[in-house]
């Protein structure tokens, strides 16, 4: 599911919880609880309309375990807890500290909205939780970037890292997908995993796995090493779907991003026989949660409800044309004044999908970079579309054949004032010898290259879609009645 649910979603539900202490302490309530959720968490965007009544549900349940209630002032309570919050972010280092720091914040967050809406310090309130909410979501970032003890050696590339982190941390949660994305930044930016599942589920493909597993510089070479040497080999999907271009495939090109990975410390655990494993489980700790709920006193015992709402709890999802969204910016906590650094690698959603929502504009764009033709760009150098990229692309498509899996591979629309002669001549070259092999060898080539796909607004760039291009792209992929979806039984 794409980022799951944005900060409005999260700011609805905490707006549910006025008033009261609820404290609870339990280890076997809470593995119980995730043992029910995780799953709900990370389901598929198809049956995202039930989520919000599960929520209720689920805080109906925790709400009724508590069997006391204590006054409390909503203000102070969420003062405590910044301050809490705070203080630890000062000696913060490991994704545990950074964790702990992000648990502080959302309880502080809880507290503060939780101020009643007639209160003098509502106004004051109101934007306090808005500056705690950037300090909640920096936090985060922080425990994200943080590596874990048990992670694989780096590959040199942190996107690399990264994102072969949360996907070993998908097929845990969430099981192998049915379709995986693979390719560069193209891919990572041009193929939205969560608009294609609602698409397909649509046309009757019903709750469908599929992760975005695009890598910055990815070539031919560093997807055919993908998918051979670093993906379990027991957790390979039913279909590949690589999203790119001619620039993957040109072997007159130094391949940077490949070379790199060999001299990297995780490609030597590779070459003694050591893949990225799925972390081990780990039992769930005891914790104490102290969140505000409303408390009401009939006869001898107090009663939990929930206040209703007056407004309807919708998901606000990527796709969402709500002008709100998540910032790009964070907020780093007691620096003053307010460092606001643009951070991109933090965007990327829970299915490994990159939504940028730039509008490409050349007018304003080269005003900030120079032009660069295709003569002199390098991605184009020595153009060759033999070589050591074509042997690689030769072994992906034996590999997959070999088990059964579904390999389509799609070129991606690229604007045309970015197709001058010489792209334009790679392109045309990259298009007939695809056609061709796909032809002899078997895979399925779709080319998006056509004239409604290249407008400027689909695009963040002259060569990279944004989440809009990537709606669209994900849209027409779904409509092409040549590939062949699987089905999840």
């Amino acid at each position: 599911m794409s980022r799951f649910y944005s900060l409005r979603f999260t700011a609805q539900i905490l707006a549910l919880l006025p008033i009261v202490l609820m404290t609870g302490c339990s280890q076997s309530q809470q593995s119980a609880h995730n043992q029910v959720s995780e799953k709900a968490i990370a389901a598929q965007v198809s049956e995202s309309e039930s989520v919000p009544n599960a929520i209720a549900q689920s805080a109906n349940q925790i709400i009724s375990k508590s069997n006391h209630c204590v006054e409390t002032n909503p203000f102070d309570e969420s003062v405590r807890f910044a301050l809490r919050a705070s203080n630890l972010a000062q000696n913060a280092r490991s994704k545990e500290d950074w964790d702990e720091v992000a648990r502080q914040w959302v309880q502080a967050v809880a507290w503060m909205q939780a101020v009643p809406p007639r209160s003098p310090r509502r106004s004051f309130a109101e934007r306090k939780v808005v500056e705690y909410m950037r300090n909640l979501t920096y936090s985060q970032q922080q425990a994200a970037r943080s590596r874990s003890v048990s992670a694989f050696p780096s590959f040199d590339s942190e996107l690399f890292d990264r994102q072969l982190e949360l996907y070993l941390s998908y097929l845990s949660t969430v099981g192998t997908p049915d379709i995986l994305i693979v390719g560069s930044s193209r891919a990572l930016q041009g193929v939205d995993p969560s608009q294609m599942q609602r698409s397909l589920a649509a046309r009757g493909y019903g709750n469908l796995r599929i992760f975005n597993f695009g890598i910055n510089g990815a070539t031919a070479q560093l997807v055919n090493y993908l998918i051979r040497e670093i993906l379990p080999p027991e957790h390979l999907p039913p279909m590949i779907l690589w999203a790119d271009g001619v620039r993957a495939f040109n072997s007159g090109r130094f391949d940077r991003t490949f070379a790199a990975v060999l001299a990297s410390a995780g490609h030597q655990r590779i070459g003694s026989g050591i893949r990225p494993q799925l972390a081990q489980a780990q039992p769930y700790p005891t914790t104490c949660h102290e969140f505000p709920a409303l408390c009401v006193a009939r006869g001898s015992k107090f009663n939990f409800y929930q206040a209703k709402p007056d407004i309807t709890l919708e998901p606000i999802m990527a796709d969402s044309s709500a002008d709100w969204e998540l910032t790009d910016l964070v907020y780093r906590p007691g620096q003053q004044p307010f460092n606001l650094t643009p951070i991109s690698l933090d965007n990327i959603d829970a299915q490994g999908f990159l939504p940028l929502s730039d509008r490409y504009n050349p007018q304003t764009y080269y005003q900030r970079r120079p032009y660069v033709s295709g003569r002199y760009d390098g991605d184009y150098q020595s153009f060759n579309l033999q070589g050591v990229q074509a042997r690689a692309f030769d072994s992906v498509v034996a590999f997959t054949r070999g088990r059964n899996i579904s390999l389509v591979l799609v070129n991606l629309p690229l604007t045309e004032g970015y197709l001058d002669s010489v792209r334009w001549s790679a392109e045309r070259q990259f298009q007939d010898r695809m056609t061709y092999l796909s032809r002899q060898q078997g895979f399925l080539f779709i080319d998006l290259s056509q004239r409604a796909l290249t407008q400027y607004h689909y695009f963040v760039d002259p060569s990279h879609l944004n989440r809009y291009g990537a709606r669209a792209v994900s849209q027409k992929l779904v409509a092409e009645p040549s590939i062949p979806w699987p089905r999840r039984n």
